[in-house]
């Protein structure tokens, strides 16, 4: 787990991602936390829930490579959002994602929970660069990558998308 000054940041086990899919009520006990109507956060859909279920069914030790849920600690626990690796590091190099749910944006969760993120990555001696994709029209997305101290970069993996990059 990692604490942030407004956020506890949980990595999602095999169990979390089952109940995420089967049960929101089950992961929601889990967390000890409300997960909101509506759940999951935007651009999160059944393919990848199913894309970390399947990593940590087949990779136990990848907890903390795959998703973590962003859970608000002050008032009533709610999980506000989730986000994290695309696997563990390979050639130096992970790649984060991120979402918070509508009614928590403009508030700085995801900044906070980015920067958290990367930090805690960085603690790693096999990581020494972070990148991130995003759409052009993702303003908010580019924004909370600035703030964290992202820069663009070359190599998008597929047309149309941005990729940013922050180094050890």
């Amino acid at each position: 787990m990692i604490a942030t000054a407004r956020l506890e940041l949980v990595p999602a086990t095999f169990e979390h991602c089952s109940a995420e899919i089967t049960d929101p009520a089950l992961l929601g006990e889990m967390l000890g936390a409300i997960v909101p109507d509506g759940w999951p956060p935007p651009l999160n859909d059944e393919h990848s829930q199913r894309y970390f279920l399947e990593a940590l069914r087949d990779r136990p030790s990848a907890v903390g490579w795959c998703m973590w849920y962003f859970v608000l600690r002050d008032g009533p626990r709610t999980a506000i959002g989730n986000g994290g690796f695309k696997g563990e590091p390979s050639g130096g190099t992970v790649e984060i994602g991120y979402s918070v749910m509508p009614d928590h944006h403009r508030r700085g969760y995801a900044s906070e929970a980015v920067d958290a993120l990367v930090r805690w990555a960085f603690g790693d001696a096999r990581v020494r660069r972070v990148i991130a994709e995003t759409l052009p029209e993702l303003v908010a997305s580019i924004g909370v990558l600035r703030k964290t101290g992202f820069r663009p970069c070359e190599g998008a993996s597929e047309p149309g998308l941005l990729r940013f990059e922050r180094l050890a």
